[in-house]
């Protein structure tokens, strides 16, 4: 059986070696690939291999985007360090997993479910490698943010947050019950770590939370003006060139 290994920590690739030929000495192990990059340059200038052991998280990307740009018509068992009731609902006859550090039970039984279920290669469809990928691309947001209390140290949950603005260059959270917290983040940051369906940038001193809207009034020079709750000391404008985004993000419009 002549085996792909996609693995970019060597000392992990050497142990899968060993414990294949372990228990199948007659395995041949053709090359070790340790990128997206690799993998994508040696597909098209090698014969295809009976079976491939690919790690999810290479040093360069996601293995996943290996298979967007080659074609691969081997069945592919992928060894990762997530949770196993994380891809519990990816596992078809077509892919196993392996969980990291391998156990050489685990590795057993997904060669003999291998073996068993491809004698002859088969062409390998990918539709489930492509719900795995959007999984796992699902951008994680911040849930919570670090304050100071006097001497001492709290957090806040971000959906107890209302609005993010800057004042006298420093950055501040005002939460549903109208405290104000000091959190040690620029405005610019802020931006690219919260939900953009609940926060949305208005100007370049405010980041919105949509649960703290209570009314829109149109204003001077095509702007608009929001009222919140908690209330302000100061005008909430949407800026000129952010009006039609705003508008696009209150519609629930993807931007």
């Amino acid at each position: 059986m002549k085996v792909l290994i996609v693995e970019d920590e060597l000392p992990a690739a050497k142990q899968l070696t060993k414990l294949i030929n372990a228990f199948r000495p007659q395995t041949q192990v053709v090359e070790v690939l340790d990128s997206v990059e690799a993998a994508v340059d040696w597909f098209p200038k090698h014969p295809m291999p009976e079976l491939i052991f690919m790690d999810i998280q290479l040093a360069d990307g996601l293995s996943f985007d290996i298979f967007k740009a080659v074609k691969i018509s081997a069945p592919v068992i992928f060894t990762t360090a997530f949770d196993q009731y994380t891809l519990k609902a990816f596992k078809v006859n077509s892919v196993d997993y392996l969980l990291k550090p391998i156990e050489p039970e685990e590795l057993q039984a997904a060669i003999v479910k291998f073996e068993e279920r491809f004698i002859a290669p088969p062409s390998f469809d990918h539709p489930m490698l492509q719900q795995l990928l959007q999984s796992f691309q699902q951008p994680v947001f911040k849930s919570r943010f670090l304050i100071k209390l006097g001497q001492q140290l709290s957090f806040i949950e971000t959906s107890e947050i209302r609005y993010f603005f800057s004042a006298d260059s420093l950055v501040y959270i005002k939460t549903q019950h109208n405290k104000k917290h000091l959190v040690d983040q620029p405005l610019d940051q802020l931006q690219h770590e919260l939900d953009p369906k609940q926060f949305f940038r208005i100007n370049r001193k405010v980041i919105l939370c949509i649960n703290a809207i209570d009314k829109i009034h149109p204003y001077f020079n095509s702007r608009l003006k929001i009222t919140v709750k908690p209330a302000t000391d100061f005008d909430l404008i949407v800026s000129r060139d952010r009006v039609a985004s705003f508008k696009n993000w209150l519609n629930g419009t993807p931007q």
